[in-house]
């Protein structure tokens, strides 16, 4: 099956919406009414997010009776950072028994991945359609569409849940779709071990480079709604930052989490675009790149940046918000990038810092096809199987 995008139709209402495809199947239109109802839930101010974003969550590995098994139930995640983040203790899903939850799994006719892909598709197709509607529309060239896989843990934040509410009703879906969530991505060091040997043992990855960069990100006073980020490489000899490229936040369009139950972490899907400013004054950029310059390198502070009292401003315009030093290894495939980064962060607004590994997963392929002028869904629909289940066989 395959459906033509918007500025390829001929339409009676040139000015009517389209964010769900015309030509999807009615049980995919369905799914993707009920989802997108949701999707001004669990927005933060400190990431963009598109107007039509879709913000979905769900649970892979139900009963044939779509119930979770009597082995799930919600515990306390005992982290005190997260507490103070989120001004209360977050719970997380808990498996007492994996094997028995993945065989509960099986007994039913769709393997786990095959039942994500088909939540995932109808929201992917309508997403990718409203960036290209947006892309074509604002005359947005340098602006890239990225789909990405993140691994780490769903956290449910609710004030009004405590430790003795019964296990039954932690874990009702419908409780649970109720909830705040934060999509934590820190993952365990066995974890990052496992996906390395993976991918020197089974998948066919290069690799591709080293990267050690610090990422600046600035609030800009004219545009309180974005933060810049700038990327930027040390200068060695003269132990000084290097301004390489300065870009809007990412814009997300489709955020989809799913609870895997049969495995001990999480994965979150994103469909996000992020454009490199190229509408900066020579006054402007010379305002970064003083705020840039002033920055002093300290790896005894968080985010490995510090700047002398007075200096993490340029005037009223712009201000330092953020700091990252990352160090991330690149692996690369014909269809997919791995990402493993260790990332040691500061957040100025909050004065928290917090060091970590996380990893991520580019998907090249998928957006390859969405951008083709007559989009095939079955090619998607079976393109989006085959990268689940790799991603299925990584997760622990």
């Amino acid at each position: 099956m395959s459906y033509i995008p918007p500025y390829k139709r001929q339409s009676k209402d040139p000015d009517r919406p389209s964010p769900i495809p015309e030509s999807l199947p009615p049980e995919f239109r369905r799914n993707l009414d009920s989802s997108s109802s949701k999707s001004n839930q669990g927005r933060s101010f400190k990431i963009g997010y598109a107007g039509r974003l879709v913000y979905l969550w769900f649970a892979v590995g139900l009963d044939d009776n779509s119930q979770f098994p009597s082995s799930v139930h919600l515990e306390p995640v005992p982290m005190e950072l997260i507490e103070r983040k989120y001004w209360g203790r977050p719970l997380a899903l808990a498996n007492r028994n994996p094997v028995e939850s993945a065989q509960v799994g099986g007994n039913c006719m769709r393997k786990p991945w095959e039942s994500f892909a088909e939540n995932v598709l109808p929201n992917l197709l309508s997403s990718f359609e409203n960036v290209r509607n947006e892309m074509v529309c604002q005359k947005l060239e340098s602006v890239k569409p990225t789909l990405i896989a993140r691994f780490g843990k769903i956290h449910f934040l609710s004030l009004s849940i405590s430790q003795e509410t019964t296990a039954m009703d932690l874990a009702a879906e419908t409780t649970l779709r109720k909830l705040r969530r934060s999509f934590y991505t820190i993952v365990p060091n066995s974890f990052v071990e496992n996906i390395m040997g993976e991918v020197g043992r089974k998948i066919k990855f290069d690799f591709e480079e080293e990267k050690d960069l610090y990422h600046v990100k600035l609030s800009d006073a004219t545009q309180p709604d974005s933060t810049l980020s700038c990327k930027c490489s040390v200068i060695k000899e003269h132990k000084k930052l290097h301004l390489c490229k300065v870009e809007l936040n990412p814009v997300r369009h489709m955020v989809v989490d799913a609870s895997c139950l049969d495995k001990s972490l999480d994965l979150r899907l994103v469909l996000y675009t992020m454009g490199v400013l190229t509408t900066l004054t020579d006054e402007e950029m010379e305002s970064i790149r003083n705020l840039i310059n002033s920055a002093v390198l300290d790896p005894d502070v968080k985010g490995g940046l510090r700047w002398p009292l007075g200096y993490a401003s340029s005037g009223n315009r712009f201000s330092v918000v953020e700091v990252w030093h990352t160090i991330a290894k690149v692996y690369k495939s014909p269809s997919m990038r791995l990402k493993v980064r260790h990332a040691d962060r500061f957040d100025f607004r909050t004065s928290t810092g917090e060091a970590s590994r996380d990893i991520s997963l580019k998907v090249k392929n998928i957006v390859s096809l969405l951008q083709e002028e007559i989009v095939e869904i079955s090619s998607v629909s079976e393109m989006l199987k085959d990268t689940l289940r790799l991603i299925w066989d990584l997760m622990l």
